[in-house]
């Protein structure tokens, strides 16, 4: 079980010029979430199931003698569930003093992007996602969809 925590950049430092994000996958889609909004990247992690949880609830880890309820993203934008036995890894957040693992199929790397290229979500954008985004950056051919790290953990409000 390795941890590796996440270098931030000095640039990633409130640069209105520059978006910096961590990039994951979460199915097919490539997305984006604000390095500074990111405590930890994990890899693969032991998750025990809490019972009586909303389904988007994964269970809790163990970080460091913290517990961390960690998160399905694919069941949050409502996905497939993963297929058995692929390796997922975790984002970690922190909103009210608490920490929460965001369990992805992939992290990628830290991208510094131009503010200017930050567009609002299309209108084409599945509700599913939209409700999660802040906006979009066309990468070669590519979407990326900067997600919204405090909505994706407004469990709440919703069950």
């Amino acid at each position: 079980m390795a941890t590796d925590t996440l270098e931030r950049p000095d640039t990633a430092m409130s640069n209105e010029e520059n978006q910096v994000l961590v990039t994951l996958t979460v199915g097919d889609q490539l997305c984006g979430i604000p390095v500074l909004a990111v405590r930890d990247i994990l890899g693969e992690q032991v998750i025990t199931r809490i019972p009586l949880a909303p389904s988007e609830i994964a269970g809790s880890l163990n970080l460091r003698g913290r517990i961390v309820t960690a998160i399905d993203l694919r069941r949050r934008l409502r996905l497939p569930p993963a297929a058995p036995g692929q390796a997922r890894m975790s984002v970690v957040a922190e909103q009210g003093g608490e920490l929460y693992a965001l369990l992805v199929d992939q992290v990628s790397e830290v991208l510094s992007l131009d503010a200017s290229l930050f567009e609002r979500n299309p209108p084409t954008l599945e509700k599913s996602w939209a409700e999660f985004s802040t906006g979009i950056f066309r990468l070669d051919g590519r979407l990326l969809v900067v997600l919204d790290v405090s909505r994706l953990l407004a469990l709440s409000a919703e069950e």
